[in-house]
């Protein structure tokens, strides 16, 4: 007589209740595919489909087993210490059993796993039939959500003062420290005498201190040629699903009303298993359109909106602070909501992870600007991207040294970020003050291939408070790690700390000094033109401006060139033409930013997004199109994270 085999017992133990939900038998045997193929769990895999309610599923199982379901948890009335609040907030089942209170006084045990075991629980009962006076059944996502609702003031606190209570040295609430505001004011005061003093000798000493940046940040762009090429993408190699681990995908959102269908659909096309997929789309509670937006689309159960209480600062870091806890993840990832992430990048990060030790604690994705052709503006957008991603980046990864993050498509090995003190609330480039953190920390950061697709600001009403807030979170983030700089030295080591002044300090001097070089020039050219003459002095002072300035201009656009493919080097005269006026809007943002980091250092500047042009004018041109991604490409033991929206 031949042994049942798993399956068969698994379907034999789970029959009762499929009945009961009226599931089809296709469905189920999908779900024992997908549940032997990613080394999960039946009722997981059957949750993870989408094809069943959780709420429908559990009151079959309550119906069977003949216990009260619980469609709504009073989290008044729930007994469950902080601890273990936190420690199923970050479960990727949740709490199984939780204690509530009873108005009578009696305590009720609410089982809420998919793990429970039917026919084990059915002979319990059977045995002993008084513990139906004590049992009942509900969704985890119901037990989830009243943990959740007890635990949001601690997560706000810890989102708002966790670094600075653990690190107080390394968060930017506060601005600057007593020696460097002593230094300020001492610039403040003893500038302005030594000009009334000694005007032509200063202003030669100033131009000497900022060709030290400007060169510096020359001889790294130059530096980094040596690994700037275009982006090289190859299919990663064939993956396991059942040695997968869980993947949390985290998307900050605020004011994103327009994107919401382009994020989703893009989301829907990453390739990971949906039972070890969870998607965080982080709101603020009170962005009533983005929410209602999101209300509008029939979501898989593998995405949780998460709502941040309102509080200040309101700035992303606060937000995804907040959201890391609620993570399951061995690994965590962030987009924005315009980003458009290439399929494979998920599995790209992971073989990178799983094949290296655990000192490397992040991965960072290129960007790709798709609209380039938009405007002058997207174009050098663009260009200035492939520069940085395609170019600087790898060169630094390559040396081990430290590496500014951008603000999305970041990689991260949980421990690891946890460990360094997660993100800053009062940093508003958190991403950069991260990447130089996790470096301190001993940590190592690399990068990927497979890009991140997005459009970048075309008009200066987008482009500028974006790139003041760039400015001034770096700004935020020198001051913060120059409080002790023998310190930092000693964990970041020669190398990166000179680099950290180039990156920090030297870009934002050199944007803050190509006005003055060019105003010295014109000013030295009109001199000579009426007088006809020039001093030994202004001729130093000529030479000065002309070199810094021809010398950032070329290595500007030669790291960029090099990392351009023969499509993309369309427009390199136009590129060129534009370099002058694109530096003085740099400019433009750098002085901004020092006025903001003395009014409102911890403002956030919203960047509004859109729609990209190029899906946009894609459905315009197919609106076949708008249904076909519906259904994005994924992996065959997978499900699409969204369906079609439901009618309006």
């Amino acid at each position: 007589m031949s042994r049942a085999s798993p399956r068969d017992l698994l379907m034999r133990e789970w029959l009762p209740v499929i009945r009961r939900t009226r599931l089809t038998s296709e469905i189920v045997l999908r779900a024992l595919d997908r549940a032997s193929a990613n080394g999960t769990g039946f009722v997981v895999e059957l949750l993870a489909s989408g094809e069943i309610d959780e709420a429908v599923l559990f009151r079959a199982i309550a119906d069977e087993l003949d216990l009260p379901f619980l469609s709504e948890i009073d989290a008044k009335r729930l007994k469950v210490p902080e601890r273990y609040r936190l420690a199923a907030l970050r479960r990727p089942r949740g709490l199984p059993l939780a204690l509530l209170e009873r108005p009578d006084g009696t305590t009720l045990h609410v089982i809420a796993t998919p793990d429970v075991g039917i026919s084990l629980m059915r002979a319990r009962l059977a045995a002993s039939p008084h513990l139906k006076t004590r049992l009942a059944v509900s969704p985890p996502g119901v037990l989830r959500t009243a943990i959740l609702e007890l635990t949001k003031r601690r997560l706000v606190e810890d989102a708002q003062n966790g670094l600075f209570l653990r690190h107080t040295d390394l968060s930017a609430r506060i601005v600057a420290n007593a020696w460097q505001g002593a230094c300020v004011a001492t610039i403040l005061v003893v500038l302005p005498l030594c000009l009334a003093v000694a005007a032509m000798e200063t202003i030669l000493a100033l131009h000497l201190v900022a060709t030290l940046a400007f060169g510096a940040c020359v001889a790294l762009r130059i530096l980094a040629l040596t690994a700037a090429q275009p982006l090289r993408l190859r299919p990663p190699p064939p993956v396991d699903p059942s040695a997968l681990p869980v993947y949390s995908v985290m998307v900050a959102l605020y004011r994103e009303r327009e994107v919401i269908p382009q994020l989703l659909v893009a989301l829907g096309r990453l390739q990971w298993p949906r039972s070890k997929l969870e998607i965080k789309l982080v709101c603020e509670e009170d962005d009533h359109e983005t929410l209602a937006a999101l209300r509008e689309h029939k979501l898989r159960p593998c995405i949780e909106i998460i709502t941040v209480p309102p509080g200040l600062p309101r700035t992303k870091p606060k937000a995804l602070a907040y959201a890391l806890p609620l993570c399951s993840g061995e690994f965590v990832t962030l987009f924005d909501a315009e980003d458009r992430p290439h399929p494979h990048q998920l599995i790209e990060a992971w073989q990178r992870f799983h094949a290296e030790d655990d000192t490397l604690a992040c991965l960072q994705a290129p960007l790709v600007i798709t609209n380039a052709s938009a405007s002058p503006l997207s174009r050098m957008f663009a260009f200035e991207y492939a520069g940085l991603f395609r170019g600087v980046l790898p060169w630094l990864a390559g040396l081990g040294t430290l590496l500014p993050l951008g603000g999305t498509s970041n990689h991260f090995r949980r421990s690891a970020l946890v460990d360094a003190g997660g993100w800053d609330a009062y940093n508003v480039t958190e991403d950069a003050d991260l990447g130089l953190r996790l470096k301190r920390f001993g940590y190592r950061v690399g990068v990927i291939t497979h890009p991140t697709y997005e459009d970048g600001p075309d008009d200066l009403k987008t482009w500028l408070p974006q790139r003041v807030r760039w400015f001034k979170g770096w700004a935020q983030t020198w001051l913060v790690h120059m409080r002790s700089p023998h310190t930092l030295w000693k964990d970041l080591g020669p190398l990166s700390f000179l680099l950290m002044q180039v990156l920090f300090l030297g870009m934002l001097v050199s944007a803050l000094v190509h006005p003055v070089f060019l105003l010295t020039i014109l000013y030295v050219i009109a001199k000579l033109a009426w007088v006809g003459s020039m001093q030994n002095l202004e001729i130093v002072l000529v030479t000065i401006g002309f070199v810094n300035i021809l010398a950032g201009y070329a290595a500007f656009v030669a790291i960029g060139m090099a990392t351009l493919t023969l499509k993309e080097k369309v427009g390199l005269v136009s590129i060129a033409l534009q370099t002058p006026f694109h530096w003085m809007r740099l400019s433009l943002a750098a002085w901004l930013a020092l006025w903001e980091i003395y009014r409102r250092p911890h403002h956030w500047n919203k960047t509004q997004h859109r729609p990209a042009r190029s899906l946009v004018r894609a459905r315009a041109e197919n609106p076949q199109r708008k249904a076909e991604e519906g259904a994005p490409m994924i992996l065959s033991s997978s499900a699409p994270i969204t369906s079609r929206s439901r009618p309006a």
